[in-house]
């Protein structure tokens, strides 16, 4: 592929910064509901996305055709655009900050790699899965479980040298189950993604540990009450953290939000949260669902503390807004797709772990409530959240009360973190099965330890 798109570069002759991105994607799923297969699909794609800097303004431009001459044209196309914007521009001083930008071949480490399985294995585990979940429980009313996989490859060339060419493989496995008696339904879910391989992934979460907890769940919550709303002490695990770091904190810190106005803009060097709080944003983590090597801008990724001991530290960068705030690239420019254009984006979030035991925070509270795994919800660009809790119990004295139901958690995100007065030596990340939208998807991952604090929980009597 290097031998196809270096000749290309001459193309760029006149312009400011010019980059090629050659991507092709297999993107594989399978989900069964209530026995019936509802998707089996196995999708193969390919492009090269074309972006260039020109008389202080962008111009991109996509193609799913690799013809030299085809090439050529989108590259001509985005040059064109680029200049027919710089025309209604007043401001033409787009600069780019040096970055340790790549050279090689970059791609994770593998525990048996997702191709070794065929598409009919997956079927049948998928199968399997659902209908023991179905029959766990005489109160179950509906499951749903599904397998998908995206298997990446791309070749980044750039005006400055860039070149490189990087793998990816991201699996991810959910279970889904509804409960009902009578008119009382109840539902809940399973999931995990990871970036690895089929032992990787099945690893770190065994299928039929997933059934019982979601079935032990819905069973439980058929009977649980509900709980009043309060502002209360909360111990949260690490999917809630993840959650709150990712949703409510995190895009407050993606530069391209912070220069339109977002509630951390000029905040650098204040306190934001407890002292006890370093929270980062990181590229290489392992078998983390957002792990990333390299951004879409062929910079090497590192991680990067937003905040440290409570003080805002950094942003997250692409070339473009590191230039701006005189910082270094952060290597969170990313596309989706070929035909994206890369855009700055989290990779995996999380808080630094504590000094405490979980049991030893659960001891030491005397009123409060510990809270397991995030739902849906909402944040905004000034830090207010509220998500739905899969799990929530009462602690009473250092003790753990049955489970509750219908619980949310909201708050303003800078002040719960400036709550934390705990934090224990777990950490996990725990939202690798799913994706951030803003514009166009990425795949992320959120962890951290448990962590306690202050937050309003909602609930409503019965």
């Amino acid at each position: 592929m290097f031998n196809l798109l270096e000749p290309l570069l001459a193309e760029f002759s006149g312009v400011d910064y010019g980059e090629i991105r050659f991507h092709e994607r297999n993107f594989n799923a399978v989900s069964i509901r209530k026995g019936e297969l509802e998707t089996a699909k196995a999708t193969n794609y390919s492009g090269v996305g074309v972006r260039v800097l020109c008389q202080g303004s962008w111009g991109f431009s996509s193609t799913n055709r690799i013809e030299q001459d085809e090439l050529k044209r989108t590259i001509s196309d985005a040059i064109k655009a680029a200049k027919v914007s710089s025309a209604g521009k007043k401001s033409k001083d787009v600069k780019l900050a040096k970055a340790n930008l790549a050279k090689g071949k970059f791609e994770p480490k593998i525990n048996d790699p997702l191709t070794n399985h065929t598409f009919e294995e997956k079927l049948e585990l998928v199968r399997n899965t659902e209908a023991k979940a179905a029959k766990a429980s005489s109160v179950i009313q509906s499951t749903s479980v599904t397998y998908s996989e995206i298997l990446d490859k791309r070749y980044i060339l750039t005006t400055d040298r860039v070149r490189a060419e990087i793998l990816d493989s991201k699996p991810e496995f959910r279970i889904f189950v509804v409960a009902a008696d009578g008119s009382n339904y109840v539902r809940s879910f399973e999931a995990m993604g990871i970036t690895g391989g089929w032992q990787d992934l099945f690893n770190k979460k065994p299928i039929e540990a997933m059934i019982d907890n979601v079935v032990a769940r819905v069973v439980k919550l058929l009977k649980a009450p509900y709980t009043k709303g309060e502002r209360a002490t909360v111990i949260l695990d690490p999917g809630l953290v993840g959650l709150i770091s990712h949703e409510a904190i995190g895009h407050t810190v993606e530069a391209d939000f912070v220069l339109s106005g977002a509630i951390t803009k000029d905040k650098i060097g204040q306190r934001v949260a407890s002292e006890l709080v370093t929270m980062f944003d990181s590229g290489p983590e392992g078998n983390a669902g957002g792990t990333l090597l390299v951004d879409d801008e062929g910079v090497i990724t590192e991680k990067t503390i937003i905040i440290e001991n409570g003080i805002l530290k950094s942003y997250l960068h692409n070339r473009e807004s590191a230039a701006k705030f005189n910082a270094k690239p952060t290597g969170n420019a990313r596309a989706f797709e070929y035909s994206d254009e890369p855009i700055i984006r989290m990779r995996n979030t999380g808080i630094e772990s504590g000094k405490n035991s979980l049991a030893e925070i659960i001891a030491d509270t005397k009123d409060g409530y510990l809270l397991k795994g995030g739902g849906g919800g909402q944040a905004d660009a000034n830090a207010e959240f509220m998500f739905t809790v899969q799990e929530a119990y009462p602690i009473k004295d250092g003790k753990i009360g049955e489970l509750l139901r219908d619980v949310t958690i909201s708050g303003q995100a800078f002040d719960v973190l400036i709550s934390v007065d705990a934090l224990s030596q777990d950490f996990d990340w725990d939202m690798g099965f799913g994706h951030c939208g803003k514009g166009q998807f990425a795949k992320v991952d959120g962890g951290g330890p448990y962590l306690r604090c202050k937050a309003i929980v909602g609930g409503r009597q019965k």
